[in-house]
């Protein structure tokens, strides 16, 4: 599976991951490139954290090998993955055990102010759950900015429309030049 590639979608709550990675998957449906799309925030979303794996890593794997085997089964052999740390060198390990050891990964890390992302987090969290994700929000903005590798491509998401941002994403996969029917 040495033509598996992995588009993943990082950045800190409010950034606008999951935005993205639906209008990359709608701009690629436009041009017929074949890919499958995964949330990665609901690959270990349980509560309580399963034993041993306080976490949720091992249950997050298990559960990207087991859909990611159900898609290429079916012929494809892109991936979009959106999850906040996913752009983060240890996850590589992660893909390359669920996709395969030659899987091309490109990292694209969507970045936001503070005022973006508390204003964006406001209209979304009308929970219990606001003032955590602001504070996670700000914690992982700097873990990210420190932590991703050389080659990642560093996206702004303040103030543009979701449709530029994931046309400059597309453009860093070099996947819209390439029809990708699914394979056999």
């Amino acid at each position: 599976m040495d033509d598996v590639e992995v588009l993943l979608i990082g950045g800190r709550a409010g950034v606008g991951k999951t935005s993205v990675g639906w209008e990359v998957s709608a701009q690629l449906r436009a041009v017929a490139v074949a890919h499958a799309i995964i949330e990665g925030d609901f690959m270990g979303q349980v509560h309580p954290a399963p034993e041993g794996d306080p976490d949720r890593s091992e249950i997050t794997e298990s559960n990207l090998t087991a859909v990611w085997a159900n898609f290429a089964q079916r012929g494809y052999r892109r991936l979009i993955y959106t999850n906040t740390v996913s752009v983060l060198p240890e996850a590589t390990g992660m893909f390359e055990r669920a996709m395969g050891a030659g899987v091309r990964i490109v990292r694209v890390l969507l970045t936001a102010s503070d005022v973006t992302t508390r204003e964006r987090l406001a209209g979304r969290e009308l929970g219990s759950e606001l003032e955590r994700e602001l504070e996670g929000s700000i914690r992982k903005a700097r873990l990210l900015e420190q932590g991703v590798p050389a080659g990642t491509v560093r996206v702004v998401t303040d103030g543009r429309p979701v449709v530029d941002i994931a046309r400059e994403v597309v453009a860093a996969t070099g996947w819209a030049g390439q029809h990708a029917p699914l394979k056999s």
